[in-house]
């Protein structure tokens, strides 16, 4: 069975930074497009940032220049490095093991709480 275990969120105040991380727990990481996602309250679930097993990257209009993707294929995780976190930032954070850049695909982590707050 195929698990998405995500750790990182907490609390930061604006301005500051966090990383995130999702660890798949079998090598089907290796071929998967793993993508990070978030859902604010009353909010749909939107795309973050995503990224193919050969690093090719796709972000958010709001989150380009601030969070960086990346995965390390050897450990099986994807990170989020997230600076310059803004209130408007604040939302659960779910990864994610898809096909595609652009829309989700099957795998979801559990979800992580980013919250961004003075």
């Amino acid at each position: 069975q195929v698990q998405l275990v995500e750790s990182g969120g907490g609390l930061v105040q604006p301005g500051g930074s966090l990383r995130l991380s999702c660890t798949v727990s079998t090598n089907i990481f290796s071929i998967l497009v793993m993508g990070w996602y978030r859902q604010a309250p009353g909010k749909q679930r939107e795309l973050v940032a995503s990224i193919t097993r050969f690093s090719m990257t796709n972000y958010a209009d709001s989150v380009k220049g601030r969070f960086t993707i990346s995965r390390d294929n050897a450990k099986l995780t994807v990170y989020l490095e997230m600076n310059s976190l803004k209130p408007e930032d604040t939302a659960v954070y779910y990864c994610n093991g898809g096909s595609s850049l652009s829309s989700p695909g099957y795998y979801w982590g559990q979800g992580t709480q980013v919250t961004v707050s003075s």
